[in-house]
C-alpha cells in the first residue's frame, strides 16, 4: 500500500465504523461504501497524487475521477452510487476535521434513468404461491416465506432477520427492521397468517437445535437462513411454476407494491409499508403502472388499433 492509500484509508475506515455503529447501516451497505471509496484511492494512486490529507483533495481531482469512471464504461447509475458514497464521506470528513471543506458537496450528480423494476402479474404470483401441495417441512417453510414477502413487501434481508416475537398473529402485523435499522410495522394477509402458523407449529420445531435462537425462519441446521438460500429455493418454485422471467425475492417485493398501486392504494401508504425514506423512491411504481396503462390502452382501445 503506497503512502496515499495508507494515509487516507485510515479516515475511510473511521467512516465505515461510523456507518455501522452510529448509523446502523447493514454490513452489505458498509461493504458497498468501502468498495466505492477504495476505487477513489486507487485512482489517486494510479495518477501519482501523493496526498497527505483529505484537505489536499481538490474539486478538480474529484471531477477527473468521475470522468475516469465514465470513460471506463461505468453506467450513470454506478457513477451516481459512487458519488453518493463520496458525498457522505466528504461530509463526515469535514465534521471530524479530517478535511477543511466538504469539497464533494459541490459535485453535480450525473443524470441517469432509473431502471424499472421487474414485476410479476397477479396470475404469475398465484402460480408461485400456490405451489405448496407438497407437505414436506421444507416446502411448508418456503411457501410461508414467499407468501410473506409478497404479502408484506419485505426485503429478503428483513425476512431472514424476523424474530418470533416480532409477529403479532392476532392483529396480523409484523415488526421489521429495514435499512439503517429503522423499525416499521407492516400488515400481512390471512393466507400468510395461515401459512406462518402452520410453519411455526408443524415445521419449525423439526429444525430446532440446541443453539437455535428466536429467528423465525431457520434451515435444517437450526440456523438463520442466508439471502442466497432464500433465492436458491425461490428459483425452484419459479421453475415449477413454468415462469421464464428472471425472478428474485426482490421481484416479489416489487410486485407487492405494483399490485397495491394498481388496485388503488395510496402512494404514501405504500412508501410506509416498503420502508422507503424518500417518496421519490416509491414513485417509480407509478411509472410501472403508467407503462402498463399505455400498453393496455394500445391493446384494447378501438381507435388505437392499426
Amino acid at each position: 500500500m503506497d503512502e496515499t492509500a495508507s494515509v487516507l484509508k485510515g479516515d475511510i475506515d473511521a467512516f465505515l465504523v461510523h456507518l455501522e455503529l452510529e448509523r446502523g447501516s447493514s454490513k452489505n451497505t458498509v461493504a458497498s461504501y468501502e468498495n466505492d471509496l477504495l476505487t477513489l484511492l486507487d485512482f489517486f494512486s494510479k495518477h501519482a497524487l501523493n496526498l497527505k490529507s483529505w484537505s489536499e483533495v481538490s474539486l478538480e481531482m474529484l471531477r477527473q475521477w468521475l470522468m475516469f469512471l465514465d470513460k471506463s464504461g461505468c453506467s450513470s447509475a454506478t457513477v451516481a452510487r459512487k458519488l453518493s458514497a463520496l458525498r457522505s464521506f466528504s461530509k463526515f470528513a469535514k465534521s471530524r476535521n479530517m478535511a477543511n471543506l466538504d469539497v464533494a458537496k459541490q459535485l453535480k450528480r450525473p443524470r441517469c434513468m432509473r431502471k424499472l423494476p421487474d414485476t410479476l402479474t397477479s396470475e404469475e404470483v398465484a402460480k408461485i404461491l400456490e405451489l405448496d401441495g407438497e407437505k414436506s417441512p421444507l416446502a411448508m417453510r418456503d411457501s410461508a416465506m414467499f407468501e410473506l414477502i409478497y404479502s408484506s413487501g419485505l426485503r429478503v434481508s428483513e425476512l431472514c432477520d424476523i424474530k418470533i416475537q416480532a409477529i403479532d398473529f392476532e392483529n396480523c402485523f409484523l415488526r421489521v427492521y429495514g435499512k439503517g435499522a429503522k423499525e416499521r410495522s407492516v400488515p400481512f394477509g390471512s393466507i400468510a397468517k395461515s401459512k406462518l402458523e402452520r410453519y411455526l407449529t408443524v415445521t419449525r420445531p423439526k429444525f430446532v437445535k440446541s443453539k437455535t435462537d428466536s429467528t423465525f425462519f431457520i434451515g435444517i441446521t437450526g440456523r438463520k437462513l442466508s439471502r442466497k438460500t432464500v433465492w436458491v429455493h425461490l428459483k425452484k418454485y419459479i421453475k415449477l411454476a413454468g415462469i421464464e422471467k428472471s425472478v428474485t425475492p426482490h421481484t416479489l417485493r416489487h410486485s407487492f407494491a405494483t399490485h397495491l398501486l394498481e388496485n388503488g392504494a395510496d402512494l404514501r401508504s405504500i412508501q410506509e409499508m416498503l420502508g422507503h425514506a424518500d417518496i421519490s423512491t416509491t414513485q417509480i411504481y407509478t411509472t410501472v403502472d403508467r407503462k402498463r396503462l399505455i400498453s393496455d390502452y394500445r391493446k384494447f382501445h378501438q381507435r388505437d388499433k392499426f
